[in-house]
């Protein structure tokens, strides 16, 4: 279900886990980049699928019809420098070995990931058909290109009661997507804290919506 793979970046090999779907014969397959949050930092490869989209995977794996990339981030300075290249190269890795759509390029995270799924989008905006960042808000990285990040349809997620990562930060990016004609979704869960990822990967609407995007290629 979940494999080890190696990606080259700046002449280090980086190791990520890739989830495959098993008994899908629609290809090319969709593809989701997902980001952990702070404390699944570290080199060890498996931290970052055990919280997150990962255990929503493995409880009900049929819910996830696509390939799902799981970077590791180094501990120290979040989703940006060598941590973003190993993600990218990890999702350029999956992209070149799999018949995989391009049109159906995802990026979602969770807390550190959150704000590294806008770091993501900021750096590579043509790439992706939809950005679920969950208890998060923009990565500093985004303001440059705001506009260019507002064409990709999101979906939000927060808990009101977060004393980590406080709500006003996704309400904000949630105003700003949409001041800017923004395609956005945004689920604020009542007194829920910063765990508001269990209940955004449980939500039966997400994947159908995620999965239906698509993005113009040129």
């Amino acid at each position: 279900m979940f494999k080890p793979r190696e990606a080259p970046v700046d002449g280090a090999t980086t190791v990520y886990q890739l989830f495959e779907p098993e008994d899908v014969d629609d290809a090319p397959l969709p593809v989701i980049l997902f980001l952990h949050g702070r404390g699944e930092c570290g080199s060890d490869g498996l931290a970052q699928t055990a919280v997150g989209i990962g255990p929503a995977i493995r409880k009900d794996p049929k819910r996830f019809p696509a390939l799902v990339v799981f970077p590791q981030a180094s501990r120290g300075y979040g989703w940006r420098g060598f941590n973003l290249d190993a993600a990218f190269a990890a999702l350029d890795d999956v992209t070149g070995s799999f018949d995989v759509d391009p049109a159906r390029v995802y990026v979602t995270g969770i807390s550190m990931g959150g704000y590294g799924t806008s770091a993501a989008t900021a750096r590579q905006p043509e790439r992706f058909a939809a950005a679920v960042p969950i208890c998060a808000g923009f990565d500093r990285t985004a303001a440059p290109v705001v506009d260019r990040i507002a064409r990709i349809p999101h979906w939000l997620f927060h808990g009101d009661a977060d004393a980590i990562i406080p709500v006003e930060q996704s309400r904000t990016m949630a105003a700003v997507l949409r001041a800017r004609g923004g395609d956005v979704r945004y689920t604020e869960y009542p007194g829920v804290g910063h765990n508001s990822w269990d209940a955004a990967y449980r939500d039966r609407e997400l994947m159908p919506w995620m999965l239906g995007q698509r993005r113009e290629l040129t």
